[in-house]
């Protein structure tokens, strides 16, 4: 039998751009809800033992919808009244046309020790003084050079950085007076001009014109889609910059279809933590509604920033995350956010942030990424409708174009001691992509995101429609967050934007047509599909995974995807009904299966009596609920609800982001069954792990 188990972090074991928003969807955040929302203010602090001067900082910002019109301009102002002008890289925006997300470049001439600086941001009717744009042959102009270095078996292999930007293939990420980002993907080659045929090199050099500072961003790659004989290979690895060695490592295994990032400075590096406005971010929708009141234990940032002096966050480490996905029980990195990720947003502390975003960065390390080289993006469904993972060869075949799309059979040793699962994967880098706009992290989530889809056999998912309800009921969940949030802030001119809204919207379809838009469909609100009722020879559910795919929906309603929102309404009920249904006892809302009939070829109840009856432990027959004689029978305090409620992995937690989001649906009975809720007996402590601490936008929280 699965149970949660309490796992605190302490005990871890590890530009311009052109709307391209899919036709399939309509946005309902309204404009004039969101526009009195006063723009944020951003928090500018020294790490630093002394002062610094011209101190570059750029950070990624969301922006709720009719927050900044199209066409406002953005304004910094400091603290003293001094006005900082801002470079604005704009890459996502909403319906309106407002900005939704954007790269915010700005320098601080002076950053005293130990000093914080407050940047608010405010529209302007003044266009900011322009300069000089630079190119790539001005930062190698002042002195910039740079190798990455592989040895495979005595054999060298390099990427000469300087070379590559001069070449023709250097996309722009950022382009303004202030910052200029080229990326650039480049193989690694031999003596002889002979490229590795796997293991290639990705670079972002993010130059501040003018201050001889340069962040270069190195990734290597092995993860080619339809390169013949994938496997991991074992090398020495070196990156240079500017004549010096920033990083080494002997010996490194990179495993198939992964990558490994490392960033570094060229020239003085600013030493600063940047702190987000959390209000605003949760205000915007951006970002679920955590609990704003819990506070961070000391104790677990502190576990947080120790952990990461460990292998776990070495290149083809995990991080904070279980390294075998597959792994059962509740963990610090299941939910609509990993606890590392609530934890950085509702504290804003750097040791969460540090945690969190190198922890993004190990995203890379299980084998979930396949890159088109075709396209040099992650692979798409649109492109390969029958590729899989997980069906046979002899499903991958596309009678469009009369080729079979099955992956190439691994050529070597193809083990990864990390084990991805569709059903534990977590939301790695939507935050840290959120708050820094490093393109890294964009792609780690379409990585993911598509993995998710395409892993699944062709058939089972109707090929290029990408349907997932024939999964485990978690494993749509999950899913569906990714895509959600994956369409939801890729820049509206990426090619793949209109590909994760496409699967977002063929799945909302199916489950409207299915459950909301269907008078026949069950009466609790829960998912009955073929990967629902699985358990006791089939006769049960289990309403822990019901709800996880509540707050997945919920959470694409929040975004603004309105064909989200029916299924929301509908899925609503089962929650609610839980806490406040009359023949329904509530101390089991949280159970950890309920039975919905009688035999696997029996009709579905009809009542939550029935069910309730079917699914009860024995020794409570004829108690009356919540009495001090069914807490004895249970062992429980009265009040306390079933199923770990003191933990804050426990099926009750699990419910409430679930429950969060019905109330917020409008559904009848939701304030009253949040209320009933939150006044249980048994509360779980949030203050090491908040991933499930999510409360309702539509009630006021004491």
């Amino acid at each position: 039998m699965l149970i949660h188990q309490t796992a605190g972090l302490a005990s871890l074991a590890r530009a311009s751009v052109v709307s391209t928003v899919s036709a399939f969807f309509i946005f309902t955040q309204a404009t004039a809800s969101a526009a009195n929302l006063p723009l944020p203010d951003i928090k500018i602090s020294s790490t630093a033992q002394t002062a610094q001067s011209n101190v570059p900082v750029s950070f990624g910002q969301v922006f709720a919808a009719g927050d900044v019109p199209a066409g406002s301009i953005l304004q910094g102002q400091w603290a003293n009244g001094t006005l900082a002008p801002l470079q604005v890289d704009a890459k996502a925006t909403h319906a309106d046309g407002s900005l939704r997300h954007a790269i915010i470049t700005t320098v601080l001439p002076q950053l005293g020790k130990d000093v914080t600086q407050s940047l608010q941001l405010k529209l302007s009717t003044t266009a900011p003084a322009t300069g000089q744009v630079a190119n790539p042959v001005d930062l190698i102009n002042v002195g910039f050079s740079g190798n990455v270095n592989i040895t495979i078996a005595g054999r060298l292999y390099t990427a000469a950085i300087e070379q590559a930007l001069a070449g023709s293939n250097v996309r722009k990420w950022l382009s303004g007076s202030q910052v200029s980002e080229w990326m650039v993907a480049v193989p690694l080659y031999d003596s002889t001009g002979l490229a590795h045929p796997h293991l290639h090199a990705r670079l972002a050099v993010r130059y501040y014109n003018g201050y001889s500072k340069a962040r270069v961003d190195v990734t290597l790659e092995n993860d080619w889609a339809y390169q013949p004989a994938p496997q991991n290979f074992t090398y020495d690895a070196e990156v240079v910059i500017g004549g010096q060695t920033v990083f080494s490592q002997a010996n490194l295994t990179h495993f198939h279809h992964t990558r490994w990032r490392k960033t570094f400075w060229w020239g003085a590096a600013p030493q600063t933590h940047i702190a987000h406005n959390k209000a605003y971010l949760i205000a915007s929708k951006a970002v679920p509604n955590y609990d704003q009141r819990i506070v961070i234990s000391e104790t677990a940032l502190n576990s947080m920033k120790n952990l990461m002096s460990g292998a776990s966050f070495q290149p083809m480490g995990s991080g904070l995350a279980m390294p075998y996905m597959p792994t059962t029980g509740g963990r610090p990195d299941i939910g609509l956010m990993p606890a590392w990720n609530a934890a950085y947003l509702l504290s804003m502390d750097k040791r969460a942030k540090d945690a969190a975003l190198a922890t993004a960065d190990l995203a890379g390390s299980w084998s979930a990424h396949y890159r088109d080289k075709n396209t040099d993006k992650p692979i798409s469904l649109r492109d390969y409708p029958y590729m899989t993972i997980l069906g046979n060869p002899g499903d991958t075949y596309n009678p469009a174009t009369r080729q079979r799309e099955a992956f190439p059979v691994c050529g070597g040793t193809c083990t990864n001691v990390n084990t991805a699962d569709a059903a534990h994967t977590p939301a790695f880098s939507y935050l840290p992509y959120l708050v820094t706009g490093d393109y890294y992290h964009l792609e780690e989530m379409q990585f993911w995101a598509m993995w998710d889809v395409f892993q699944t056999n062709p058939g089972y998912r109707a090929n290029i429609q990408g349907l997932i309800f024939q999964s485990n009921v978690r494993v749509q969940a999950w899913d569906i967050r990714n895509l959600a949030e994956t369409a939801y802030i890729t820049p509206d001119n990426d090619v793949l934007k209109a590909e994760f809204n496409r699967i977002l919207s063929n799945n909302l379809d199916y489950n409207n047509n299915t459950y909301s838009n269907n008078a026949t469909a069950n009466i609790f609100g829960a998912i009955t599909g073929p990967g629902a009722i699985v358990y006791g020879n089939s006769i049960g559910i289990a309403p822990w995974m019901d709800d996880f795919f509540t707050s997945a929906v919920g959470r694409a309603a929040e975004l603004g995807y309105s064909k989200a929102q029916p299924i929301l309404a509908w899925k609503a009920s089962f929650p609610v009904q839980r806490m406040l249904a009359p023949d329904y006892c509530w101390i089991f809302g949280g159970i950890y299966s309920l039975n919905l009939r009688a035999s696997a070829t029996a009709p579905l109840y009809t009542t939550y009596g029935q069910a309730y009856e079917a699914s009860r432990p024995a020794n409570v027959a004829g108690l009356t609920c919540n009495s001090p004689e069914m807490a004895r029978a249970l062992g429980l305090r009265v009040g306390e609800m079933t199923g770990y409620s003191s933990t804050a992995t426990g099926y009750p937690s699990n419910m409430q982001p679930a429950l969060a989001y019905a109330v917020d649906s409008g559904y009848a009975g939701g304030a009253a069954a949040w209320q009933k809720f939150m006044q249980r007996s048994v509360l779980p402590d949030y203050s090491a792990q908040p991933e499930f601490a999510i409360v309702p936008r539509s009630v006021t929280i004491p």
